[in-house]
């Protein structure tokens, strides 16, 4: 097992809880059409927050509990900042963006 799961799995709850705690999470799955994009982040069928929810989320915890190799390369908070960016959310996002950086630190910081 990779040393950084641990951190990896506890930044993951913190990165759902702050979608929660902003309202951003949903108890309505999007339709499978939508969950099956194959553009970068679902960007064509998803917000930046249900591609989070719905893909991201799943995924990292799939490859935790599977022991599986971590990506060797993380760009979330970059892609959060361009779609803050445009939304103009008047600093809702700040702390979620804060969380999604560490996620990349964690990833970037191969042991």
């Amino acid at each position: 097992m990779d040393v950084r799961f641990p951190q990896i799995a506890d930044q993951l709850l913190l990165i759902e809880r702050e979608l929660r705690v902003q309202g951003w999470w949903s108890d309505v799955s999007p339709s499978a059409e939508a969950l099956a994009s194959v553009e970068p982040f679902a960007v064509d069928t998803l917000d930046f927050e249900q591609w989070l929810q719905w893909i991201f989320l799943p995924r990292m915890k799939a490859i935790l509990e599977q022991d599986l190799p971590l990506p060797n390369a993380s760009g979330i908070q970059e892609m959060a900042e361009m779609v803050f960016a445009a939304r103009n959310v008047q600093g809702k996002d700040r702390q979620l963006q804060v969380l999604l950086k560490e996620f990349d630190q964690l990833i970037s910081d191969a042991s």
